[in-house]
């Protein structure tokens, strides 16, 4: 399929060229537990530049060019937290992780405690999420055994639908989540209104009625792919957010459709988004490209809308992500 043209792609291609060809890295890849307070701590995918081979390693059911704790290369390396979607895992978007490495960066993928493919007991919550992006860029800072060789002023962050709204929470964006309740009444069958009708004693329980915030004023750069609850947000709540966001949608979204969720955060941001509608697109094209064994295990996930090619898709998207980051983490 012939993919067409994203807004500015020539130029972000360009620029992702350039990264590359600077760092001609491979991708390191290693596992790590982020301490989180008296919670369980946070299994996080850590991947990084290094001169070492990559080789083909199989990872549950995906297989990744990487070479398993090699050394890290660089200094003043910029960070990535990734945040992904409701029962996602640290594994979510290694396409985007692996590309980021090549191009010199660190990328910390968090698996969301109580929100992920083996445990769904706490996916109402939204009000964790944030802080374990905090958490993970603690934890590079300050324990990471390459600790030394990442620049602590150079710090973004990558979401995906839950992990979207995390990202812009995180970014300084308040949702209002009394907003939840009408929306539901009137799209019961929204996804969101879904997983809370499974459990709306525990949704009231993790706060469903207020504001959530949750902003670290490390983070630099926020690219946010197919939001969730965008409707919490509104140009008074999102006016706390000054960074630069890339902001993608996909078109053929039936997930979170047209105009409650990617619409509201990039009517509402101050300063207008680099913004990416995806034409032909579903929600879950924004994963990693699906290995036939994950393709057996999560049909879903992995079914494009007819004619649209994911891998050829995610060679844009992974470009145009490593070129934002590279615009916008400059030293």
């Amino acid at each position: 399929m012939h993919i067409r043209h994203l807004p500015r792609l020539a130029a972000t291609l360009a620029l992702a060229l350039l990264s590359a060809a600077a760092c001609a890295a491979e991708a390191g890849y290693e596992r790590v537990k982020v301490p989180d307070g008296d919670q369980p701590p946070l299994d996080t995918a850590i991947w990084y530049p290094t001169t070492a081979e990559a080789r083909s390693t199989d990872l549950g059911p995906f297989t990744l060019p990487i070479a398993m704790g090699a050394p890290v290369v660089g200094k003043g390396l910029p960070l990535i937290v990734m945040s992904h979607g409701n029962g996602g895992s640290a594994l979510s978007h290694h396409d985007t992780a692996v590309a980021l490495a090549q191009a010199g960066y660190v990328v910390a993928a968090v698996t969301h405690t109580g929100d992920n493919h083996a445990d769904r007991s706490r996916e109402v919550s939204m009000a964790d999420r944030p802080r374990h992006v905090s958490r993970a860029i603690d934890f590079v800072l300050t324990q990471w055994r390459a600790k030394p060789q990442v620049d602590p002023a150079r710090v973004g962050v990558f979401g995906f639908s839950s992990g979207g709204f995390t990202a812009v929470a995180v970014a300084g964006g308040v949702a209002d989540l009394a907003r939840v309740g009408p929306h539901c009444q009137a799209h019961p069958r929204d996804y969101a209104c879904l997983v809370i009708a499974k459990d709306p004693a525990g949704a009231i329980a993790a706060g469903t009625g207020g504001p959530l915030s949750g902003r670290d004023p490390r983070v630099r750069a926020a690219v946010v792919a197919a939001p969730a609850l965008g409707f919490t947000f509104s140009r008074e709540s999102l006016a706390g957010i000054t960074l630069p966001v890339q902001l993608w949608r996909a078109d053929a979204d039936t997930v979170l459709p047209s105009p409650w969720y990617a619409e509201p955060v990039r009517d509402g941001l101050g300063t207008p988004p680099e913004y990416h509608p995806v034409p032909d697109a579903g929600h879950f094209d924004f994963l990693a490209p699906c290995t036939l064994r994950f393709s057996l295990m999560a049909p879903p996930l992995c079914s494009s809308q007819a004619g649209f090619d994911r891998a050829a898709f995610h060679r844009e998207f992974n470009a145009a992500v490593v070129a934002f980051f590279g615009r916008t983490l400059a030293p």
